[in-house]
């Protein structure tokens, strides 16, 4: 099994400067990718800007991202991703999430109270077809595709979609319809039992999943948690041990990763909080920490 690491930027990576210099330092440490997130009431880059702009900063590095697909006009995102793919020579990676069900998200990104699990397979569909080189006829409401024929194909043959999502549903559709699955927040025991009913549903639906496609995104501290990670983790798994969802230290880290691994679970993003120490000093240490497992 294949153990990847990819890296999302820490807080302390507040410009373009720093950003550039980033992930020329994340490839140069030899991590397999660098990492955005898509939130898009907050403050980070656009993750499709800012893939991008790594791609003029690099030249092996892959470029991954989640991306909330709610809000974009799906021809002009398959494009974009498209482009995008070519102009990095293919190093485009992709989970497509739902985005924060909050209610000022919601409707900003035009969704309200839409059921988001139906559209992002329909996005999907669309994507892929266009992708193929076919044809889209598709009536979304409030945007009509009428014979509309391929605005660009990728250099990726497939361009492959990951999902996230951990609740039934959520399993499932990644079963029915995704790559691979990229989860969040759950145990290593929690991992394993989703990435077997992921395989369960796959089945179902007459199709097989990658059994290298399997990840999960951590947030790590160097030392120990500040309190606002801890609250924020808190929030969001009141029932978990925070350190089995967020290691701190090396050998917390490496504990954890061997047992995501032991559960089938080989790509990881992982994202530093809670520090303050300059970003290349903590992706420095990251590397000494994790890259030997990666194979």
């Amino acid at each position: 099994m294949k153990v990847r690491f990819a890296v999302s930027p820490p807080a302390n990576v507040t410009d373009m400067g720093d950003f550039g210099v980033f992930v020329e330092a994340v490839e140069q440490l030899g991590f397999d990718t660098v990492w955005l997130s898509d939130i898009p009431l907050g403050h980070l880059v656009d993750p499709i800007v800012g893939l991008a702009f790594a791609a003029g900063r690099t030249t092996r590095l892959k470029l991954g991202a989640n991306i909330v697909p709610f809000g974009r006009n799906p021809l002009i995102m398959a494009k974009s991703l498209a482009q995008l793919d070519t102009l990095s020579e293919g190093r485009l990676l992709l989970s497509l999430v739902r985005g924060l069900d909050q209610p000022s998200e919601r409707g900003a990104l035009g969704v309200g109270a839409s059921d988001r699990g139906r559209l992002l397979e329909e996005i999907v569909a669309m994507l892929r077809q266009w992708w193929d080189g076919a044809v889209v006829d598709q009536d979304m409401g409030s945007l009509t595709f009428s014979h509309v024929p391929s605005p660009a194909q990728p250099t990726q043959r497939p361009l492959e979609l990951w999902v996230g999502g951990s609740g039934p549903q959520a399993l499932r559709r990644a079963g029915r319809i995704a790559d691979g699955w990229l989860g969040g927040a759950l145990t290593p025991a929690e991992a394993g039992a989703a990435r077997r009913r992921i395989e369960d549903a796959a089945t179902e639906a007459g199709r097989s999943i990658d059994p290298e496609h399997f990840g999960m995104s951590l947030s790590c501290a160097r030392e120990r948690h500040d309190e606002a990670s801890l609250a924020i983790l808190r929030a969001r798994r009141p029932d978990a041990n925070p350190e089995d969802l967020a290691p701190a230290g090396a050998d917390g880290l490496r504990s954890l990763i061997d047992r995501y691994v032991t559960e089938g679970i080989s790509k990881f993003v992982i994202r530093p909080v809670g520090t303050t120490a300059p970003f290349d000093d903590e992706l420095s240490w990251l590397a000494d920490v994790v890259l030997s497992l990666q194979t």
